[in-house]
Parts: structure tokens; C-alpha cells; sequence
């Protein structure tokens, strides 16, 4: 009966994420197709700014990650009040992010678009396309924050129905003002950056809309209190700056790894962009796995139960691991079918299938890195463990390797996208050694 059990909460979490990322990835690649028809240096504009707009993405991820334990933790040991002041402080500090972000990005654009193409057409439609997107960050976090509490509360179902809600709304504003539809101009790329805002504002609205509604259900009113009573501030710190540090240095090197794409060359950089909706598509089929691995076992840490964190776990690693085969199987099956539909040149379209190829063969690898740095062993709150093996992993491995394959050994950039994702058979060796040593398993 327990067995039936988790797995309904498995399904009740992993199921709504997994649609949502999935959805979000095919929204991606609708916009895909419509910016591709501007032609590539449009494709390559929108990648790289897409690339800092990803390290922000991170940092807040970083921020709600830490937010996702410390709440689970809580629940579970049926301490809401204190949960709903680890909500508020992060969700304070989220913001404190976001506006810094936003001001860099909207005052120094140009700048920054220059550090990842030296194709002059290339960075001016970047910088141009990061100056009006980063007016999304603010409704970003809030809606990262919000959704993370849903889930964190079993209500996933809700951040999955109002991104769907959004997605679709991001999908019809892309056809009219990219295109010039219903009697607005023809805005290109910047249009996508504008229906990207519109709708990361009405996801936000949304998620506080509903968030609400389930309190008021519950008959429980939420209270924003950003001090916490149960935690010190070291002990707060000793969870979050790991955490944040790994996850910011982590997106540091996806813009190492994106500066070196774009300097390949424009072609290839637009080749690697095409891959990215894939990817997102592949990898967030199984992150429902690794949110509820964060959730679940979080509980079952807050709860004190520590073997059967451990025994979930291993059930949860091994539904990854069957998921992640058939996934990567699917990739090599359709890719042929997916890079046809873009209005790019045959090489870059030829260029993209090796890359998917590559990325196939390495994703099972990936997904089990997600699952089990990302949402097991996190989930105990020594983020210092993760921090260390992520590092080693990222700038120890996969960065150095790519710089050499791309400027010394001048390979091709589906060796040099194969290279660098050594890193992560170093990372899984790594935290597989911790996992069986139990030492991450404590209660917060």
C-alpha cells in the first residue's frame, strides 16, 4: 500500500512538472520556428541573448532550489508557519536579484552581446532583443517562487494549467508581432521579446491568483514574514551560498560554452540554438523526477525517516534511468524530421542533427545527474557536498575541455559539444559515492 502510495505522489508532482517544462519546451520551439524564419543571424541573436537571460534564469533557480528544501523540510515536519517564512525571505531576495539583473541588462546590453559573437549584426539584434526581454525578470521570479510553493504544497497541477495559459498566449503574440498581424507593425525578433514579457507577467498574476485561492481554501491566511525563527542566519547561509554559488558559476560556464559556439561561427552557433528547444523538450520530460525527489525525500528528511528517504530514492534514480533510455531513443528516431522544419541552411540543419546526436548519447548521464545531485542529495541541505562536485566537474573538466577542442584542437562543434559533456560522467562518479555513503541524509 506504501508502495502504491508514493508512487501517487511521485506522479502527483512529477507528472504536472514534467508537462509544464515539456509544454514550455514546445512553446520554445514554435518561437523557434517563427524567429527562424528571419533567417540565421536572427536564430544566433536570440540564442545568445537567451544564454543571459539563462544565467538569470539559474540564479533564481538557485534561489528557489534552496527555497524547495527548506519548505519541504518544514512541511514535512508540519511546521507551516515557518515554511511560509522560508517563502517570504527567499522570494525577497529573488527580487533583490532580479532588479539588478534587469538594470544591467537594460543599460549595458550591447556590451554584454559583444562578450558571445564578434558578428556585428549579430550582437546589435541581441542587444536589442535582451533590452526589452529583461523586463520579464521581476514576473519571472515571482512566478518561479509562487510555483515552487505549489508544489512544495502537492498543488502542482496549478503551475502546469497557468503555464499552458501563458505559453499559449506567448505563442499568439509571437505570430502577431513578430509577423505584424491584426494591424501591428512587423517587430522581428523583438517582437518574440515582447510577447516573452507579456506573458511571464500574466503566468505571475496567475500563480498569485491562485496561490491565494488555495490558502483561503485551506483556511489558512499566508503571511509574509521574511525572518525566520527556527533556522540562524549561518545556518540559512550554509545551505543558500552553495547553492547559489554552484548554480551561478554552473550558468558562467553554459555562457563560457555559448561564447565559444558563437566564436566557431555564426552558422554553428545557430545550429547548437536549434538543439536547445530539444534538449529543454528531452531533459524536462524527466524533471518532474528531480523536483519530486526534492520534495518527497525533503519530507521524508523533515520527518526523520531516513531509511525510507534512501529507499525512494533508489526507486526514483531507476525511474529516471528507464525514462531517460526512451527519451534518448526518440531523439535519434525524430531529429531528422525536427531540423526540416527550420528555414536555415543544410549545413546548419546537418549540423544541429550531429549535435542531437551527441546529446542523445550523453542524456541518460544528464537526466541522473538531475535527479541525484539535483533533487536527492540536495534535498538534505548539505549544499556545500554538491557545490564542491558540481565545481570540479564544470571548471575542472568541461570547461578546460572545450576551450582546448575548440581553439587548440579546432574540432568540429559536435566534438567539441561531446568534449565538454565529460564533465558530466565526472559529476555522476562523484555524487554516486556520496549517495551510498548516506552522509547527506539530516534534518534540517
Amino acid at each position: 500500500m506504501r508502495k502504491d502510495s508514493f508512487l501517487s505522489q511521485v506522479f502527483k508532482i512529477a507528472v504536472p512538472v514534467a508537462l509544464q517544462c515539456m509544454l514550455q519546451a514546445s512553446f520554445s520551439i514554435v518561437d523557434q520556428v517563427m524567429v527562424g524564419s528571419l533567417g540565421s543571424v536572427s536564430v544566433a541573436a536570440v540564442g545568445i541573448a537567451g544564454k543571459l537571460s539563462t544565467l538569470y534564469g539559474v540564479v533564481i533557480g538557485a534561489i528557489v532550489s534552496v527555497a524547495g528544501i527548506m519548505i519541504s523540510q518544514y512541511l514535512g515536519a508540519k511546521d507551516e508557519a515557518e515554511a511560509n517564512r522560508c517563502f517570504s525571505l527567499n522570494a525577497l531576495i529573488s527580487l533583490g536579484i532580479g532588479a539588478v539583473f534587469t538594470a544591467v541588462c537594460v543599460l549595458f546590453p550591447a556590451q554584454l552581446m559583444g562578450l558571445y559573437s564578434e558578428d556585428g549584426d549579430t550582437v546589435k539584434a541581441a542587444a536589442s532583443y535582451l533590452r526589452i526581454v529583461a523586463a520579464g525578470f521581476l514576473p519571472y521570479a515571482v512566478g518561479m517562487m509562487v510555483s515552487t510553493r505549489l508544489r512544495c504544497m502537492e498543488k502542482a497541477i496549478l503551475p502546469l494549467i497557468f503555464s499552458i495559459t501563458a505559453g499559449v498566449l506567448n505563442t499568439g503574440l509571437n505570430y502577431v508581432l513578430i509577423f505584424g498581424k491584426l494591424g501591428f507593425a512587423a517587430m522581428g525578433a523583438d517582437g518574440a521579446a515582447l510577447a516573452t514579457i507579456i506573458s511571464q507577467l500574466v503566468n505571475a498574476l496567475l500563480l498569485v491568483f491562485g496561490a491565494s485561492a488555495v490558502d483561503r481554501k485551506r483556511g489558512e491566511a499566508f503571511r509574509f514574514s521574511p525572518v525566520l525563527t527556527k533556522m540562524s542566519a549561518g545556518q540559512y547561509l550554509a545551505i543558500f551560498l552553495p547553492v547559489f554559488v554552484l548554480e551561478f558559476m554552473w550558468s558562467l560556464s553554459e555562457n563560457v560554452y555559448a561564447s565559444v559556439y558563437g566564436h566557431i561561427g555564426t552558422l554553428e552557433c545557430a545550429a547548437m540554438t536549434l538543439t536547445y528547444p530539444i534538449q529543454g523538450l528531452t531533459i524536462g520530460a524527466l524533471s518532474g523526477l528531480s523536483q519530486a525527489a526534492g520534495i518527497l525525500i525533503g519530507k521524508e528528511l523533515g520527518k526523520g525517516d531516513f531509511d525510507s528517504a534512501y529507499k525512494k530514492s533508489k526507486r526514483l534514480l531507476l525511474y529516471g534511468l528507464i525514462g531517460s533510455f526512451i527519451l534518448a531513443a526518440a531523439v535519434i528516431l525524430l531529429m531528422g524530421l525536427y531540423t526540416d522544419i527550420y528555414n536555415v541552411e543544410n549545413y546548419v540543419k546537418a549540423t544541429a542533427r550531429h549535435i542531437l546526436i551527441v546529446f542523445a548519447a550523453v542524456s541518460p548521464v544528464k537526466v541522473m545527474n538531475m535527479i541525484l545531485g539535483g533533487g536527492i542529495v540536495k534535498s538534505g541541505g548539505k549544499t556545500r557536498i554538491v557545490m564542491i562536485i558540481e565545481l570540479l566537474g564544470t571548471w575542472g573538466f568541461g570547461v578546460p575541455l572545450a576551450l582546448l577542442s575548440a581553439y587548440v584542437w579546432k574540432l568540429s562543434i559536435p566534438f567539441v559539444y561531446l568534449c565538454l559533456s565529460f564533465e558530466e560522467c565526472v559529476r555522476l562518479i562523484l555524487t554516486w559515492i556520496i549517495f551510498i555513503r548516506k552522509n547527506w541524509m539530516q534534518k534540517i
